[in-house]
């Protein structure tokens, strides 16, 4: 028996030996088209290539894809379990031909990979092809030797692709297996080609033709090769059995179900087993390749396909959460192939686990009303669709779930009152959105919001994708378009840009479409919170409602921003370490360039506190952990430990963030557990550098650090070294000698300032060196000295007073000291005369005269100061004056 991971492997081995790359698979988030919930063929990924927008790999290429059909136009979802074919995980294999190879060398591959590699029974293949495509039934004849009536004609459009109405197109050809007239059902084309018996295992498209609105309107320069093999479809065939959860790797997984919850499948519960390991495998690829479950978009979608598993494990008793210790199997079988499923096995078993035990005690209230409400059912009724609405609006129970609930019992749901009173609550949430007293302008983004709901935000995951324009902004109103030169707001209904949020700035980059089109985004916002919002200037083109545009980040600037936006979560981690736990996040800057982190302390940082922190921060980063993000409910995390973030709006689920060690410094805790929904580096090696600038007040009781991560930090170092091997150049000596040399030059220089004070002083006493000769004098019955000083430092004002004071034994002695311009007047008083003369009053006139006001001191000792220096004998003569009376 071939295995499903040898008919994998073998037909990638085919083809690379044939001249094909082989590709691996392209995530499940199908970020070249918007129009997709998901990747639902293996030329998804390159339909940018078919189309001419991107340089293809290789002008052959050979892929797995994973594939999901279980959201938008494309859901298989309610058919899973019941049929033999339908999944929402299945793999694609497919070999490309970019303008190389086309129809011939296509069916002779085709044909030897079945006929050959595969082994197929040339006799029990049979094809088709679409009605007008001659060239390829004369091929068929000539490399595979097919009689006319098992080369059938189609006319329909189940034998001509398209990429859309507009776009590339070509016939098809596809190769059918017979499974024997023991199985009911007639070749393709016939009235009983709905049968069982043969089964289409390979559909090869010749993408040879260009339309336009539908309308073949020319040909393709150079034609090209798609195919697509479903592996489980081709595995059924290879393994003989006609379902494919008859294979092994369906097998394995049911098996491993059925020894968990020790039952046997029987035909009443073989379907709940299969949905079970179809929704495995599809959750935990989905997970895997960043999708968390939420309660909008591609989340919701995932959530969906879990609670409807979660819902056929409560069918076969499991007492206890099942799918996430299927989890290990699921790897072992599929790991190889698919190395990030391995990876990611931790995270796809936490949140297989936490969904599960949360939503058994919603499935058990839901389940009882479902059953109290449909118990008076019979088959064939409906169940009201005001009781479907109360399902799901009270207790979580998607509708979905409630029609899978009652299919056994023949009952269904009445969609359209379900319909109603899903838009009677919006209009009742809308009439109390503005009765809230909500600003004006926000009533522009509600309404939006309105209709086409949350954008998709693709960014934790990737830096560039596509995304459809749902709406666009000029001038504060809504416009359908917009040309270059404009400033312009524009919205798109998925995106890699982050909206400014939690202390981290917005995303800048660029916009590009038809058109010519070229936008620079200067700043991304999330009004609502719920929708992201891309500001910029057309710099070219012109943009519309409607198109589908190229969204890139400047991914420098996001590495820069996540790095400073995980060294806050650090540093956060580190302050609590050493300062107490009393200190939390106050606000936060998350910007390219710097950090900024306020947070509670009563008192500014030693410079050895801020030393320890940040070379424990440093340790952290040297240290390279995984920086691991989880999805829980904030009660959850709160009570796991996780700590929430100042400014940060938590909805049902927040994700969480782990940073560092599982169990940091001996005590079994990650070094910083918190809530946060930014974006953050893989591992703490990415940050590169960490450097606190300067730690200061905000305000009484929060203090602010500054600091720089990674190049910024790197420069700012180097700078600060610059700085010092110039100043070493300047002192003439080493730098690792600049501190002692200049502790020397600072002794030397207080040395030489008390040497020039006392010349000053001895100068000023003796009457020279710019000083005015001491000449004693009789004012107003007292002795009085007075003199001018320049180049005196008003600090030797006092002593110089003291010594003349101490001269005269008794009298009045007035200096003023002229510096820069300026004048210092100083009065002194023997103490025998204060009760008769104060120096306050003296020096007040003294001040006024050089230009200032006051002056104050005791009655002995007065000083103060004015801007005319040169008024210095001015100011003597006023003093003098006073003196006299």
């Amino acid at each position: 028996m071939h295995s499903t991971n040898d008919i994998r492997r073998a037909f990638l081995d085919y083809f690379a030996g044939h001249d094909h790359q082989v590709v691996p698979s392209a995530p499940l988030v199908p970020y070249n088209d918007p129009s997709l919930m998901f990747v639902n063929a293996g030329m998804v990924p390159f339909k940018n290539v078919f189309t001419g927008v991107e340089t293809p790999p290789a002008s052959r290429a050979a892929s797995s894809q994973k594939c999901v059909r279980a959201g938008g136009k494309h859901n298989d979802l309610d058919n899973v379990g019941y049929t033999a074919r339908h999944l929402t995980f299945f793999e694609m294999l497919g070999n490309f031909s970019f303008g190389d190879y086309f129809k011939e060398r296509a069916i002779e591959l085709a044909w030897g990979m079945v006929t050959k590699e595969l082994g197929l029974a040339k006799d029990r293949l049979t094809v088709t092809v679409y009605h007008t495509d001659d060239e390829a039934y004369g091929l068929w004849q000539k490399i595979a030797g097919l009689p006319d009536d098992r080369i059938i004609r189609i006319a329909t459009k189940d034998n001509f692709w398209a990429m859309g109405s507009d776009g590339p197109c070509g016939p098809c050809s596809e190769i059918f297996w017979d499974h024997g007239p023991e199985v009911a059902g007639g070749p393709p084309g016939s009235p009983d080609e709905d049968g069982d018996r043969f089964v289409e295992i390979w559909n090869l498209v010749f993408m040879q033709h260009l339309q336009s609105a539908d309308e073949i309107t020319g040909d393709l320069p150079r034609p090209s090769i798609d195919t697509g093999m479903g592996l489980e479809r081709i595995s059924t065939v290879m393994q003989g059995v006609h379902n494919v959860f008859e294979t092994d790797t369906f097998r394995t997984i049911i098996d491993a179900g059925e020894e968990l919850l020790k039952a046997t499948a029987t035909e009443d519960t073989i379907a709940s087993h299969r949905v079970i390991a179809d929704h495995l495998r599809s959750t935990s690829f989905l997970i895997a390749d960043g999708v968390l479950p939420s309660n909008e978009g591609r989340g919701y979608v995932l959530r969906r396909i879990m609670r409807r598993a979660m819902r056929h494990a409560h069918l076969l008793g499991a007492d206890k959460p099942l799918m996430h210790r299927l989890v290990p199997t699921l790897v072992s079988e599929m790991g190889q192939a698919y190395p990030d499923l391995g990876r990611a096995q931790p995270l796809i078993t936490e949140v297989l686990e936490r969904e599960e035990t949360r939503f058994r005690q919603t499935l058990e209230k839901g389940l009882r009303l479902l059953d109290e409400e449909s118990g008076d059912l019979g088959e064939g009724d409906s169940l009201p669709g005001e009781t479907a609405f109360k399902l799901y609006d009270t207790y979580g129970f998607p509708y979905d779930l409630t029609e899978d609930a009652l299919r056994n019992r023949g009952i269904g749901v009445d969609k359209a009152g379900f319909d109603a009173a899903m838009e009677q609550q919006k209009a009742a949430a809308r009439a109390a959105w503005k009765g809230s007293g909500a600003a004006a302008d926000d009533e522009l983004w509600f309404d939006i919001a309105e209709r086409e709901g949350a954008t998709e935000f693709t960014g934790y995951s990737s830096t560039e994708g596509e995304g459809r324009v749902v709406a666009l902004i000029v001038d504060g109103k809504e416009v359908q378009s917009a040309d270059s030169g404009q400033e312009v707001t524009v919205l798109t209904n998925q995106t890699p840009f982050y909206g400014e949020s939690g202390g981290q700035m917005g995303d800048t980059g660029t916009i590009t479409g038809d058109h010519r089109l070229e936008i620079a985004i200067s700043d991304t916002t999330k009004p609502l919170g719920r929708l992201h919002a891309h500001q910029g200037k057309i710099t070219a083109g012109k943009i519309a409602v409607g198109d589908t545009v190229h969204l890139k980040i400047d991914v420098a600037r996001r590495d820069a921003v996540r790095a400073n936006h995980s060294a806050t979560h650090l540093v956060h981690a580190a302050l609590r370490n050493h300062l107490g736990d009393h200190v939390t996040q106050k606000g936060s800057l998350v910007a390219e360039d710097r950090l900024r982190f306020d947070f509670s302390h009563p008192k500014p940082l030693a410079a050895s506190e801020m030393a320890v922190i940040e070379a424990e921060v440093n340790a952290e980063i040297r240290s390279n952990d995984e920086v691991v993000t989880r999805l829980m409910s904030p009660d959850d995390a709160i009570e796991a430990g996780a700590m929430a973030l100042f400014g940060e709006k938590y909805g049902e689920e927040v994700r969480v963030l782990s940073i560092g060690s599982g169990d940091w410094n001996g005590s079994g805790k990650t070094y910083s557990v918190e809530l946060c929904g930014g974006t953050h580096v893989r591992a703490t090696g990415d940050i590169g550098l960490f450097r606190i600038v300067s730690e200061s007040a905000v305000s009484s009781g929060v203090r602010r650090i500054e600091a720089l991560t990674g190049e910024a930090a790197r420069k700012w170092v180097v700078g600060r070294e610059e700085a010092l091997k110039s100043v070493a150049a300047t002192l003439k000596t080493a730098p690792d000698e600049v501190e002692e040399r200049v502790a020397a030059l600072v002794d030397e220089r207080k040395k030489l300032e008390r040497e020039l004070a006392e010349a000053k002083k001895q100068l000023a006493l003796g009457g020279g060196g710019g000083a005015s000769a001491v000449a004693d004098e009789a004012v107003g019955g007292v002795t009085f000295s007075g003199q001018v000083l320049d180049g005196m430092n008003p600090k030797e004002l006092r002593g110089l007073l003291d010594d003349a004071k101490n001269r005269m034994g008794s009298g009045v002695a007035a200096i003023v000291a002229v510096n820069d311009g300026k004048a210092a007047v100083a009065v002194g008083v023997t103490d025998d005369l204060t009760d008769k003369v104060s120096a306050v009053d003296l020096v007040r006139a003294g001040v006024e005269a050089v230009g200032g006001k006051g002056g104050g001191g005791r009655p002995d000792m007065a000083q103060g100061g004015g801007p005319d220096g040169d008024k210095g004998a001015a100011a003597i003569a006023a003093i003098k004056g006073v003196l006299a009376g």
